[in-house]
């Protein structure tokens, strides 16, 4: 029987009894493959925004844990996801992002797909002048495409395939925020922005789930928007967050403000939320404008944090949505030196996982324990199968 890469029973205890994941979680390169598995590929994870590929034949590779990805919006307008890779000898299909004017072309032997992925041409494949050949099937060599789902311009994939449809999966969350099923419009080139940060994509999770941490780390925020303010937001196996009661509009220098979205109803007017759903989705949402969060781990110690904005009309003022942008930035910038700082201390040998106020830290201890959950079920599985 194969000893597992960690303990972790402790992790899932109540609470007030728990530890948090062992060091080898943030740091160890066995247990981060273990994770891409259990936590990443076998759920509905963030991969990309719909805003990445505007026009019909808009095509952007991607990579997602070391995997090559192509994100496409086929003729007929639909975004779909493929691996990247052609299904003759495997070579990347689309090195940089551009528009697919006729088919997508292998550059080695110029097999072609068209945007749907299918395959199309297979030029010489019988020999010089024969482009056909019986044992060649192209029905039977389409692209791989990757299980994909659309919600609030996520583009969301399955790698595994296996998990619950994604209405199902997310469908405690889509009901919380079923006031906010409305149109929304990304604000464009100034409304997205990345950070990278030494850290693993899980410590930006834990962050972001509780206000814990507002007073000290964000004193421009806590000012108006306090400790006291906040409360916690907890689906175990889902998702976990924070809200606040007093969320404050932005005014520019006359007094304008974002449009809100329409029929919201009066529970917004102050009241904002931001939830991690999980694995690797920060989102919020307030009356007049909703951010998105797609993290996308690197290694065990490097995340990128893709960050893109979202307004309720498609063409919203454009220097409130740069005063906007450069908030959140501000925000989102005052947490780095936190995760970064935790991460080095991933390399204490004697911390134990840490302890969790159990008033303060129960939304982040929803998120340890679904990480413990779903990574000893992959365990099981795997025990199984020897």
């Amino acid at each position: 029987m194969t000893q597992p890469l960690t303990d972790l029973g402790r992790v899932r205890a109540s609470v007030d009894q728990a530890n948090g994941l062992p060091n080898a979680h943030y740091i160890d390169p066995a247990v981060y493959e273990e994770e891409k598995h259990a936590l990443l590929f076998g759920q509905w994870a963030g991969l990309a925004v719909y805003a990445d590929v505007p026009e019909p034949g808009d095509a952007k590779p991607l990579e997602f844990l070391g995997m090559p990805l192509l994100l496409i919006r086929d003729k007929d307008g639909d975004v779909r996801v493929f691996q990247n890779i052609c299904r003759h000898r495997g070579m990347i299909l689309v090195e940089e992002p551009r528009k697919i004017e006729g088919a997508i072309r292998c550059p080695y032997h110029s097999w072609c797909y068209s945007t749907k992925g299918a395959l199309v041409s297979t030029p010489h494949v019988g020999g010089p002048g024969h482009n056909t050949h019986a044992s060649i099937r192209r029905d039977e060599l389409s692209l791989n495409e990757v299980r994909s789902h659309i919600w609030r311009d996520i583009v969301w994939i399955n790698v595994s395939g296996d998990a619950a449809p994604f209405e199902e999966a997310m469908s405690d969350l889509i009901a919380r925020w079923s006031e906010f099923d409305l149109p929304l419009y990304h604000g464009g080139h100034d409304s997205r922005f990345e950070l990278e940060v030494q850290t693993n994509w899980k410590l930006a999770v834990e962050n972001y789930c509780e206000s814990y941490h507002l007073p000290w780390v964000h004193p421009g925020l806590n000012s108006y928007s306090k400790l006291e303010d906040h409360y916690h937001i907890e689906k175990p196996g889902e998702y976990s967050g924070q809200g606040t009661m007093v969320y404050r509009q932005l005014t520019n220098e006359n007094g304008e403000k974002f449009p809100d979205f329409e029929d919201v109803g009066a529970k917004w007017n102050e009241q904002a939320e931001y939830i991690a759903a999980y694995p690797n989705v920060l989102l919020g949402v307030h009356r007049d404008h909703a951010f998105a969060i797609i993290l996308e781990p690197k290694g065990p110690e490097r995340t990128v944090e893709h960050i893109h904005l979202y307004y309720s009309v498609p063409r919203s003022d454009e220097g409130l949505r740069m005063r906007n942008t450069q908030l959140w930035k501000t925000v989102f910038e005052e947490d780095i030196f936190v995760v970064e700082g935790m991460q080095k201390g991933r390399h204490a040998t004697h911390f134990d996982g840490g302890r969790f106020s159990p008033v303060m830290d129960s939304p982040t201890h929803c998120f340890h324990d679904w990480v413990a959950g779903k990574v000893e079920a992959h365990r099981a599985m795997k025990q199984a199968a020897e």
